[in-house]
């Protein structure tokens, strides 16, 4: 592997403009992400079939051209397990690569299980073993090691072959469209920004509280959020999630409570206070607009037989279509499908993932057959 390292905006320039000419270029991307509510950019991998370099952004000032690379739709991005890249690049440039195409996807249309890892397989396509030891560096110090670099730029430089053989059996088994349109719907959902508002509707735990604590819990979610954004703070380091539902349950409003119920005490120091207001706020809100109590599916009698059922039926299709069924159907997906007919009355305007694009036919229709023959 011949890399180059690139760290002023003149060649980048130079990169991106080649980049462009090509059909498809490899990405990935090295972060840090620890403490900060969003990811740290700590290196980009780019590979185009000739050129193979590692963009340090920690030392280029304008970034402009590879923004420009990212959103132009002549040039397909291929990735690899690209939920987080997807984060980093949004955070860092304001844009996701476009159009693209994930193969961890291409492979879960193959039969492979959908958390399927980047060595395994090239090691069960390529015959070649990666050293996965830096996968937990620190990318934002420097000078990187050779080690790092080496690691780093393998991520694409394998990447390429790699989705060049996945490609060729996408194709010869009718999938390509479906890998392209699953990829897209992974950008939706990695992207779908939280609204502050409902924000405490994210929180565990929160099934447990009545509507009135939920009104507190509804002011100190959204106050959190709105702080770890701020400070680029994990949520957690904020106030931790466990806590903000112990302290809406028990309505406390002394810094003693929260002392005797174990809280940290820096915790305590920094927000104790303001928690305190927030609660007697949550007290004083009205109660035409308490939130409504948060039920969970698996409170339904009916829920449990009814989820092995369509569990059964997910394995059916995983039979007969060589799919994981994890890939078919998440716990998640199904649940939302369960929703769907028991909430929403199958409203046709807000389809579960089931029972859209080449899921439906797959295996949503015989979801939806099944609910009809239990009279739901």
């Amino acid at each position: 592997m011949n890399y180059q390292i690139i760290s002023t905006a003149t060649a980048l320039e130079k990169v991106c403009q080649q980049a462009r000419l090509t059909d498809v270029v490899m990405l990935d991307t090295e972060f840090v992400r620890t403490r900060t509510y969003h990811p740290q950019l700590g290196l980009i991998q780019l590979y185009d079939g000739e050129q193979l370099v590692l963009i340090d952004p920690l030392e280029i000032d304008d970034m402009q051209s590879f923004s420009e690379l990212l959103m132009d739709t002549s040039v397909t991005k291929i990735l690899h397990a690209c939920g987080e890249d997807l984060e980093v690049f949004q955070h860092a440039f304001g844009c996701t690569p476009t159009p693209m195409i994930d193969t961890q996807l291409m492979a879960a249309f193959l039969g492979y299980g959908l958390s399927t890892g980047f060595a395994a397989l090239v090691n069960d396509y390529l015959d070649v073993e990666l050293d996965k030891s830096e996968s937990r560096a620190d990318w934002l110090a420097r000078p990187l090691t050779d080690k790092q670099l080496d690691y780093a730029a393998a991520d694409v430089y394998y990447l390429l072959p790699l989705y060049q053989k996945l490609l060729q059996q996408v194709e010869d088994k009718g999938w390509l469209e479906a890998v392209k349109r699953e990829s897209e719907l992974l950008v939706e959902k990695r992207l779908k920004p939280t609204k502050p508002e409902q924000a405490y509707l994210s929180v565990k735990g929160a099934w447990i509280l009545q509507p009135q604590q939920l009104a507190i819990l509804k002011i100190i979610a959204q106050w959190r959020l709105l702080e770890a954004q701020k400070r680029d703070l994990a949520l957690n380091f904020i106030v931790k999630e466990a806590n903000m539902v112990e302290v809406c349950r028990n309505e406390m409003t002394s810094l003693k409570q929260m002392n005797d119920a174990g809280f940290d005490h820096r915790e305590i120091r920094r927000h104790g206070n303001a928690l305190i207001e927030m609660v007697k706020q949550g007290q004083a809100t009205p109660e035409s607009e308490w939130p409504a109590k948060i039920t969970r599916l698996m409170d339904n009698p009916a829920y449990k037989q009814l989820f092995k059922v369509l569990k059964d039926e997910v394995k059916i299709a995983s039979e007969s279509s060589g799919l994981a069924t994890e890939f078919l159907a998440s716990k998640k997906q199904l649940n939302q499908f369960i929703s769907w007919v028991w909430d929403k009355d199958r409203n046709p305007e807000q389809l579960p993932e089931v029972m859209q694009s080449w899921r439906k036919s797959i295996l949503g229709d015989a979801l939806n057959k099944k609910m009809n023959d239990k009279g739901f």
